[in-house]
């Protein structure tokens, strides 16, 4: 009889718990024993949870900071919490040690999930549906443990079942396989919990954070995706990439067909999830203006304390790091000062400039925005932007006549932002002064590398909750979860997948698309683009909406972690990753220093480095690779 002492990561569980900790009360405890009471079975599967959300929804995940969305000051870039991303995203990764390497723990979790699976039905107190229940929750568990390993370093080992526990050293070096074969089987398991999940709403409030059938509907389409995008369809990067005894691991052949599954299965995800009541985040009506209504739609979407409609699915985070370096520190003496917040992430220029105008156009595309006048000052008039953007006021073109999305993720000079609920006393829309020696800005003299300081004077919104002062901010943020997927997502899937399967677009990319757009307060995507646009028949091919689909997806996720792995399957990182860090000259103590003398913004950071075909994919540990005998990414 094998033995097994089985000690998880202790963490915290979604509400309030304990995660699987578990320590047996004999000196030895077998797998039998332990699959005998339903007690023990449901510390198990707490503890697949609590490995899998310590993995993912956690900061040292290096796509939170591993891609060009955010910039940081120097003290933070050598920070123990996040250092990896940013070396990553600087081309300093390394086989001998890679970042946020996941390779190992995510098949110890795959492991247990086929303990799991093997022995849920010895359980004698348990309901067969109660066990079925189960059992679907663990084999989609294990798909979406495949799919994170398929989207880092690609084709991947698969277990179907754990090895007896004297197996032979021959039999425990399994092959990496063909990553089609990797989506295949990622599928199947997929399809099989699907018989065995029931609804959110059937299986309850308290097993929110559990996988149900409309999030394996979800991550089935979003697997689907991948397996369809130009990283694994057709990528002629790899046409030497091949295993150990010389099989192909890479399709070099592109295949339509798998884009037709991916929108079949998105279309799929969305009806299940519409019916199970998940909504996109809108219909605000308690601001004083339209602009104000909309920006409370989109802060919502992306907060969450398992209480949003439009979350699929959503883990537990450590997110100390949303109120600590993403809210301003302000002045000492400024009442809305609060000591653990130091405002030292930045949006980068590129994210700045990502967001449409007013019209839901790219700001070089809008015929009436004033795009070579961008880095000059302006007024803005009208009332419409109350309370959003100083009015009357010497303020950036930049930051005028910009989409709701760009009011309600970004806090820019000369803009406005919530940082609590207004009271007869107080009013908590605090200006954005962000010149050097205003409460935004910095009060140092110089440019320093061993103390907090916001590099591009831009500020994140996104993530934060607007009706919570900065003072009391830091102590209301437990139990904030992180979105894994979310209903705009599959609506941007179903838009990607069909526009890349049909020879021209028709409703079912328009369709979905503008789900989206409706929410964020812009227009119909063609009426956008034949009404204002300098390309008005963009919106008429596949090429034209493939970009604008794209770029839709950059604004809607922006900030989720979501960038860092479609600038890969897109094949376009190399394109967007080598390339300077913009923003604004945070010592400039006037609109002309600021500004940089309105000649446009200045390097902010210099070094980010992307090589392709290598950094596509995340290298498999050297050592791991020594002992399995297996191949090596390409590059590594």
């Amino acid at each position: 009889m094998r033995y097994l002492i089985i000690i998880f990561l202790s963490a915290t569980l979604i509400f309030g718990c304990d995660y699987l900790d578990m320590v047996p009360e004999k000196d030895i405890e077998t797998v039998e024993t332990i699959f005998e009471q339903r007690e023990n079975a449901d510390m198990w599967l707490r503890g697949l949870y609590g490995l899998m959300s310590s993995m993912i929804a956690n900061l040292s995940n290096v796509s939170y900071f591993g891609a060009d969305e955010l910039s940081a000051c120097e003290s933070h870039r050598n920070s123990r919490w996040y250092a990896g991303a940013f070396k990553v995203s600087d081309g300093l990764e390394m086989s001998q040690e890679p970042y946020d390497n996941l390779w190992g723990p995510m098949y110890i979790l795959i492991r247990d999930c086929n303990t799991f699976i093997e022995n849920i039905d010895n359980v004698y107190n348990m309901t067969n549906g109660e066990k079925k229940q189960w059992k679907g929750e663990v084999l989609a568990l294990k798909a979406y443990a495949y799919f994170e390993l398929v989207r880092r370093y690609g084709p991947i080992v698969l277990v179907p079942k754990n090895l007896p526990a004297d197996a032979n050293i021959s039999q425990l070096q399994l092959p990496r396989m063909h990553v089609d074969t990797c989506f295949k089987e990622i599928v199947n398991l997929l399809d099989e919990a699907i018989e065995y999940l029931p609804t959110s709403t059937a299986a309850g409030y308290e097993r929110k954070p559990y996988i149900h059938l409309e999030a394996a509907h979800a991550l089935k389409a979003r697997a689907l995706l991948y397996a369809a995008s130009p990283l694994f369809n057709g990528n002629e990067f790899y046409m030497d990439f091949k295993g150990k005894n010389g099989e192909p691991l890479v399709s070099t052949s592109y295949d339509p067909e798998k884009w037709q599954l991916a929108a079949e299965a998105a279309d799929k995800a969305v009806e299940v999830c519409e019916q199970g009541g998940f909504v996109l985040c809108e219909g605000t009506t308690g601001k004083a203006t339209a602009l104000l209504n909309t920006m409370m739609d989109i802060e919502q979407s992306a907060y969450s304390l398992f209480s949003n409609p439009e979350y699929i699915l959503e883990w537990k985070i450590n997110a100390w790091w949303f109120p600590v370096y993403g809210l301003p520190r302000l002045k000492s003496d400024d009442p809305n000062y609060s000591g653990q917040l130091d405002g030292s992430i930045s949006p980068t220029m590129k994210m700045v400039e990502m967001y449409y105008t007013e019209h839901g156009l790219p700001i070089e595309s809008d015929v009436t925005w004033n795009y070579a006048g961008r880095y000059q000052l302006s007024k803005e008039t009208s009332v419409l932007y109350k309370d959003v953007v100083m009015l009357n006021t010497d303020v950036l073109q930049l930051h005028l006549r910009r989409e709701p999305r760009f009011y309600a993720c970004i806090a820019a000079d000369r803009t406005y932002w919530q940082r609590g609920t207004n009271t007869i006393w107080d009013d908590y829309n605090l200006p954005v002064y962000a010149y050097k020696g205003e409460s935004f800005g910095t009060a140092m003299d110089i440019v320093v590398s061993n103390v907090p300081q916001n590099p591009g004077g831009y500020w994140l919104k996104k993530h934060s909750q607007s009706s919570v002062n900065n003072v009391s901010y830091y102590n209301s943020m437990d139990g904030i979860t992180a979105c894994i997927i979310r209903l705009a997502e599959l609506y941007l899937i179903q838009a990607e997948a069909w526009n890349e399967y049909l020879a021209q677009p028709d409703d079912k990319v328009y369709a979905p698309l503008n789900k989206v757009r409706k929410r964020a307060g812009i227009d119909d995507v063609v009426r956008s683009w034949k009404s204002y646009s300098n390309q008005p028949s963009k919106v008429d091919t596949k090429e034209g909406m493939r970009e604008i689909i794209r770029r839709e997806i950059n604004i809607e996720l922006a900030f989720e972690g979501q960038r860092y792995w479609n600038l890969r399957r897109w094949k376009t990182a190399e394109l967007e990753l080598n390339e300077k860090q913009y923003g604004w000259n945070i010592l400039g103590e006037s609109a002309r220093t600021f500004y940089n003398n309105f000649e446009g913004p200045i390097v902010i950071w210099s070094k980010s480095k992307f090589t392709a075909p290598r950094n596509y994919l995340t290298p498999i540990k050297a050592e791991e690779i020594l002992i399995s005998s297996m191949v090596q990414n390409p590059g590594w």
